[in-house]
């Protein structure tokens, strides 16, 4: 595919955002993606917004634009197909920073998954579909910078422009293979919130409860640890990790420094230490005295949920393998903790507890009830 492509238009103006929506209003599908600055700010945030029609690329700057409501309408239209690729992370960020809520889409992404792609990256399929290529290395740009480059302008209109060509072939092939019924459900379920996800992770120390190679005062250092860098690196507005890496917050926690000469053998620079090395030492000391932080326990699952979710697994790994994709591709993940929890008597309740994704149930309902033992399954 070769053509030259028309400067996209950049919508930093009310006026410039309207038009847009009106052209994106007058038709049947828009393709959409997302930049944040996630490896460059404290909080992550939207910083651009591409757009794709027929007529035309669009570049929505919401660092100016305060307000975006006008675009709700459009994410909500069921007359209007959203192509994304990749969509899961997109939503998540165009929830949390917009609120707006989601029906009709593809995914281009999912698409090639149900296919069997064995490599779904943009890049990669653009290149081999239509021999076009993209620039990886602006995924870790700075997207919160003014202004943004020629290279990065002409890499986010890159990642819509070609969505709908690359969502007709995928379509064609997914019709072919008998498996459009699947992407569809997924894309219908990819719309609906899951509040269990939407809702906050807790303290950020709690990422090392699970370490079995921590006791509870060694965690309760970490934890301290934890809360002093999140304040530094809200302060400071970036990553935590670009305060100080995990890894050496468990060397400390493991061998407790009593002078800052002592934070370099865990792996601390001597500008990490000049800058911050009586507030580390200072965390470390309440870490030692705190009273001990405890670690959840996860719900344990009785022994024949256990044996029914092993056999799950097994079964849809090996039917996978079969069908040359991945394992969630035969039954998702939420039906795993659904089917193994709640087994089904029969069919028809096999299908109420699949609802959103009857096309399986017709597909593989036999062999799931086998798989969970029950009777007359065939």
């Amino acid at each position: 595919m070769s053509e030259v492509l028309t400067p996209p238009v950049w919508v930093h103006t009310d006026e410039l955002l309207n038009r847009m929506v009106e052209d994106i209003a007058s038709q049947s599908r828009v393709a959409v993606d997302t930049e944040s600055n996630s490896l460059h700010a404290f909080r992550e945030q939207v910083c651009l917004l591409q757009f794709s029609t027929s007529r035309a690329d669009y570049l929505v700057d919401p660092l100016v634009l305060k307000d975006l409501d006008v675009l709700a309408p459009i994410f909500s239209n069921p007359n209007i197909e959203k192509v994304f690729h990749a969509a899961e992370y997109d939503l998540i960020c165009l929830r949390r920073d917009f609120g707006f809520s989601f029906v009709n889409l593809f995914d281009t992404m999912q698409a090639a998954r149900v296919l069997g792609y064995p490599a779904v990256g943009l890049d990669k399929l653009l290149g081999d579909k239509f021999n076009i290529k993209m620039d990886k290395r602006h995924q870790k740009a700075n997207w919160a910078e003014r202004p943004l480059t020629k290279d990065q302008i002409h890499y986010a209109r890159l990642d819509t422009h070609y969505l709908f060509d690359l969502r007709d072939v995928l379509e064609s092939e997914l019709r072919e293979k008998e498996r459009l019924d699947f992407a569809l459900e997924d894309f219908r379920r990819a719309c609906i919130l899951d509040e269990n996800r939407s809702r906050s992770n807790g303290d950020s120390w709690e990422r090392f409860a699970g370490r079995k190679d921590l006791s509870l005062r060694e965690l309760t250092i970490v934890a301290q640890l934890c809360k002093w860098r999140d304040r530094e690196a809200e302060r400071l507005n970036r990553p935590p990790y670009k305060v100080v890496m995990d890894d050496v917050f468990v060397s400390l926690a493991k061998n407790p420094p009593e002078k800052k000469v002592d934070l370099s053998g865990a792996g601390l620079s001597e500008k990490q230490i000049k800058l911050w090395g009586d507030m580390i030492l200072g965390a470390v000391r309440r870490g030692e005295v705190a009273p001990l932080v405890e670690r959840k326990q996860a719900e344990r699952k009785n022994d024949a949920v256990l044996k029914r979710l092993e056999k799950l697994k097994a079964w849809r790994k090996n039917v996978g393998v079969e069908l040359h994709v991945e394992s969630d591709i035969i039954l998702p993940k939420p039906y795993l903790a659904i089917l193994s929890e709640n087994p089904p008597k029969n069919f028809n309740e096999l299908l109420h507890l699949m609802k959103d994704s009857p096309s399986r149930v017709e597909k593989f309902g036999p062999q799931i009830l086998k798989a969970l033992g029950v009777k007359h399954a065939s």
